[in-house]
């Protein structure tokens, strides 16, 4: 790895003193150049030397946004500039995808491995989304989640006979939507009437021992079954 600058956004002393050994111990090609801990400090230093990385804590003077703002406008006044968040919010997952989107080359939690010079290499050749461990972890389990959903439900729609149209009613239903305002839907060819009969072969493909049924069990059933998923229920366009 080649010698590269470094600049630390790091409010809280002590964790600025550890990162530093970190680096001191670890990375001997980084030269930080200055460290900083708030906003105006950071543009301060920014306007004296541009780093070619940033290694950017995110709660910063109690702030969470503080951070995701300063990754922001980095990448957009400086996009060759490197963007690492070494931060202590483990638990903010909201925080992970603001910054994120904010441009941000990767995040490493201030938990397990820490920050390691397989991270900060990875990232300096120009590796996109470099995590750590705890963050890869939890990023993988929710993609094996999300693949497990999509396999019961393509399943479902076999085994219980589910064409297209009734995934759509199924959906429609569970987001509120009237049987008229279904009949409206671009590409639905069918009346009301339709849609009752539709609504009750159903009930009888998926509930066939129930007495009674309204189209609320008959989605709730849908989604137990997982001909629906609820974490994915969009409206088409109409």
């Amino acid at each position: 790895m080649e010698q590269f600058k470094v600049i630390i956004v790091e409010d809280v002393p002590l964790e600025l003193k550890g990162t530093q050994g970190i680096i001191r111990n670890d990375i001997p090609e980084a030269q930080v150049i200055g460290t900083a801990d708030n906003e105006s400090a950071y543009w301060r230093l920014m306007k004296q030397q541009l780093p070619d990385l940033v290694l950017l804590d995110l709660g910063l003077g109690g702030s969470t946004t503080v951070g995701v703002e300063i990754c922001r406008q980095t990448k957009e006044l400086h996009p060759s500039v490197k963007v690492l968040i070494f931060t202590g919010e483990i638990l903010n997952e909201k925080l992970w995808v603001d910054v994120l989107d904010a441009g941000a080359d990767g995040i490493i939690l201030k938990t397990g491995e820490l920050l390691t010079r397989g991270d900060v290499q990875a990232v300096m050749s120009g590796k996109q989304l470099v995590f750590n461990e705890p963050i890869l972890k939890k990023i993988i389990d929710r993609y094996k989640h999300s693949v497990g959903s999509q396999l019961a439900k393509q399943e479902a729609l076999v085994n219980y006979e589910i064409d297209e149209y009734d995934e759509r009613f199924l959906r429609h239903l569970a987001l509120g939507y009237t049987k008229d305002q279904i009949t409206q839907l671009r590409g639905m060819p069918f009346g009301v009437k339709s849609l009752e009969k539709r609504q009750n072969e159903l009930i009888q493909k998926l509930l066939p021992d129930a007495r009674s049924v309204n189209a609320t069990r008959l989605v709730v059933r849908a989604l137990e079954l997982h001909i629906l998923d609820i974490d994915n229920l969009e409206p088409d366009d109409e």
